[in-house]
């Protein structure tokens, strides 16, 4: 069971403030050249205060864009091969939006699946989440018809609910207590669950049952018609908070190389191409469809669980106005 306790508004400088002098960095959102990013803070008065999202995922932090897996020298009759170690810093996430602290647990379900990834366990042993309440939306957003919602604390270490005097802060786990115990005199105990300032949301179509529908669609045309628009730019898959795909690539010369983990996006033509120049998926159609089953279907029969979050992140960054939510109403309504 969550702890509850209210933390006056007056009280977040002083926070941050702890979290800092324990040498813990904070990322959180900022208001940077018309967009909300994550960006280093030290100061509450750093941070954006009226944002729906940030345009890029927090996935980044433990999951980083690109990183080196080992690095070798050629020398005479053999190599000298030496393995990257993790570099992982003590951070403190704030501010991200519940849907988005719950991605971190889609991301463990598949660097945890069938072998345990040093990279990413390092950094999320070293993670902690203070998760934000939502009192705005937009048409992008969706987390209620996947599970989540406007409050949800599920991903979260602390999850902050704004209120008429400050924030009803749940904590939630033992790195949540740990945050507690830094500042303990600026969180007095709560009674009850104030939540009354959470943004409605109402769910848009019924996963469980579209979840359950995918194995029979198929071959259906719908994923053909969806993906007209489609340019395979792959903005949906370098935002999105759940997204895992990465490639494995090797920069050398005659004397030394290095190994590279980068993001990847099974949206991109090349992500599935063979040697022999064969594609099982060479139209943008299929490899809608991909994104779609991946998260809808594979990931619930071999997780447990479903590999989007509702965020609206992938909506918000098309080019071309692929809205997920729309399609995904469409297909259930096929």
């Amino acid at each position: 069971m969550a702890d509850m306790y209210q933390l006056a508004s007056a009280s977040l400088d002083p926070l941050f403030a702890a979290i800092t002098a324990s040498g813990r960095r904070i990322l959180a959102p900022t208001d940077q050249d018309g967009r909300t990013e994550l960006n280093p803070v030290t100061r509450f008065g750093q941070v954006a205060k009226d944002y729906v999202q940030t345009t890029l995922s927090a996935k980044e932090a433990v999951f980083p864009k690109v990183e080196q897996l080992l690095s070798y020298t050629l020398l005479p009759g053999k190599v000298d091969l030496v393995d990257a170690e993790p570099a992982a810093v003590p951070t403190v996430v704030f501010g991200i939006r519940p849907c988005e602290a719950s991605g971190f647990q889609a991301l463990d379900a598949v660097f945890n699946w069938d072998y345990r990834d040093k990279f990413f366990n390092a950094r999320m042993e070293q993670l902690t989440v203070i998760g934000m309440g939502c009192t705005r939306r937009d048409d992008a957003c969706f987390c209620t018809s996947v599970g989540g919602g406007p409050g949800s604390t599920r991903g979260s270490d602390i999850l902050l609910t704004p209120t008429a005097s400050g924030y009803l802060a749940e904590v939630q786990s033992d790195k949540g207590r740990a945050i507690v115990a830094l500042a303990a005199k600026l969180f007095t105990p709560a009674a009850a669950a104030d939540k009354s300032m959470l943004v409605a949301l109402p769910a848009a179509f019924d996963q469980p049952a579209l979840s359950a529908k995918l194995p029979a669609m198929f071959d259906s045309p719908l994923w053909a018609e969806q993906s007209l628009r489609c340019v395979g730019c792959g903005a949906c898959a370098f935002v999105c908070p759940t997204c895992v795909c990465f490639d494995i690539q090797e920069e050398a010369d005659t004397r030394q190389g290095r190994r590279l983990r980068t993001w990847d996006s099974c949206g991109y033509h090349m992500f599935t191409l063979h040697a022999s120049g064969h594609n099982p998926r060479e139209t943008q159609g299929a490899r809608w469809r991909q994104r779609i089953y991946h998260k809808f279907s594979t990931y619930p029969e071999r997780y447990g669980q479903l590999g989007c979050v509702g965020c609206g992140k992938c909506t918000r960054a098309c080019p071309v106005d692929m809205n997920l939510q729309e399609h995904l109403v469409e297909a259930s309504q096929a």
